[in-house]
C-alpha cells in the first residue's frame, strides 16, 4: 500500500458525487453521475500512486482499484 492518501467516491444527499481524499473536508470535484465520479476518482489515485474507492449508495465499498506498487504476491 502506498503513502498516499487515498481517493474516495461517495454519494453526497443532494443526488451528486463527490470524489475526495482521504482526510480532505472538501470534495475534490462533484459529478452529476457516479460513472463520471469513479472516472475521476481513478485518474486522480492514478496520478497520485494511491488507492481508488468507490462507495455505494447503502455505504459498503463496491469496488477498488490500487495504483503504484502493489507488491505480488503480498508478503506474509
Amino acid at each position: 500500500m502506498s503513502k498516499s492518501k487515498n481517493v474516495w467516491t461517495s454519494p453526497r444527499s443532494d443526488g451528486q458525487w463527490a470524489v475526495q481524499t482521504e482526510g480532505s473536508e472538501r470534495a475534490a470535484s462533484l459529478h452529476a453521475t457516479q460513472a463520471e465520479a469513479w472516472d475521476s476518482a481513478r485518474g486522480l489515485a492514478r496520478s497520485r500512486g494511491s488507492e481508488a474507492f468507490l462507495q455505494g449508495r447503502n455505504g459498503q465499498i463496491r469496488e477498488r482499484n490500487t495504483y503504484g506498487k502493489d507488491p505480488y504476491p503480498p508478503k506474509g
